[in-house]
């Protein structure tokens, strides 16, 4: 294969990707680096408010809130992610959003995050594929990387983030 159709071939998948991609996203901080949400992932966004610890749940969940009548479980993003933990504040606020489990069971939680930015309509030309980062890294919930100027957004697939016992075991929490 010569490289002008390999380079071709690579054109034509980073194009697909950009296609599929393209759209509304909610984007936010979690410390310096900025990530986006597919705005249709996104149920609403609630300001900081006391979170019930539930005994027994992995590190990174915070615990669980009422949200008008509805038990739901919060996990923080950041230690999700090993980030370093921090202290909450004014612009701490939790994302709600809609994670798909199976193609006929939804779960919704809340994801901790430092502060929301914008909703960005992110064009198909400014998507990329999500680098290799090596075989031990998995990056399954990188959808993709959007160009925003200067900027690059982590394109999270929040279904992702979470393995399904994950997702599976935090549900049980709610209705615990």
């Amino acid at each position: 294969m010569s490289i002008a159709t390999e380079n071709a071939r690579t054109a034509e998948q980073a194009s697909e990707i950009g296609r599929r991609l393209a759209g509304k996203y909610l984007t936010f901080l979690l410390g310096s680096e900025e990530y986006g949400l597919e705005i249709l992932k996104v149920q609403e966004i609630i300001q900081m408010q006391k979170v019930t610890k539930v005994p027994n749940t992995p590190h990174f969940v915070r615990g669980i809130i009422n949200l008008r009548g509805k038990v739901i479980p919060v996990i923080e993003l950041r230690k999700k992610f090993d980030m370093e933990a921090q202290a909450d504040t004014e612009k701490t606020c939790i994302i709600v959003v809609r994670i798909e489990v199976t193609s006929n069971q939804m779960v919704t939680m809340g994801i901790i995050i430092d502060d929301v930015k914008e909703v960005l309509d992110i064009h198909e030309d400014n998507i990329e594929e999500t680098p290799s980062f090596g075989s031990d890294t998995s990056t399954d919930f990188i959808m993709g990387i959007g160009k925003v100027g200067q900027n690059v957004k982590m394109l999270l697939n929040i279904d992702k983030v979470l393995s399904n016992s994950e997702i599976q075991s935090i549900s049980h929490i709610a209705k615990a």
